[in-house]
């Protein structure tokens, strides 16, 4: 039936760049984070992920915004096992300048939904 319901759980994180270095944390984000979520796909751990970059204001203090989908609460509640064993795969992290993370991001806020899906 084409009207069936998936329960999607979708992972939302604000991240504020920090110090002004945003170049530093795009190229964390694309080279890092990015990566990290296409393997995951390919493997079929995430049903989907996006990285929106957006203005801070007065109310939404963040910069950007990670989003990474997961099919079902089955495959949320796995996903440290599975990143764990790709962050392995993968090495070292990439950094632009070698700053570290915590020299140009902050987590403002992760929060968790759920969203049905027609």
């Amino acid at each position: 039936n084409i009207y069936s319901q998936s329960e999607v759980v979708t992972l939302f994180e604000a991240v504020k760049i920090k110090n002004e270095k945003r170049a530093e944390a795009l190229y964390f984000y694309e080279n890092n984070w990015k990566i990290l979520r296409e393997n995951a796909l390919k493997k079929g751990i995430i049903h989907s992920f996006e990285f929106v970059v957006v203005k801070a204001n007065e109310k939404a203090d963040f910069d950007i915004i990670l989003i990474t989908r997961y099919k079902d609460q089955a495959q949320f509640e796995k996903s440290e096992e599975n990143f764990q064993e790709l962050i392995t795969a993968r090495g070292e992290i990439k950094l632009k300048n070698e700053l570290k993370p915590n020299d140009f991001r902050q987590s403002i806020f992760s929060i968790v939904g759920k969203s049905s899906l027609y």
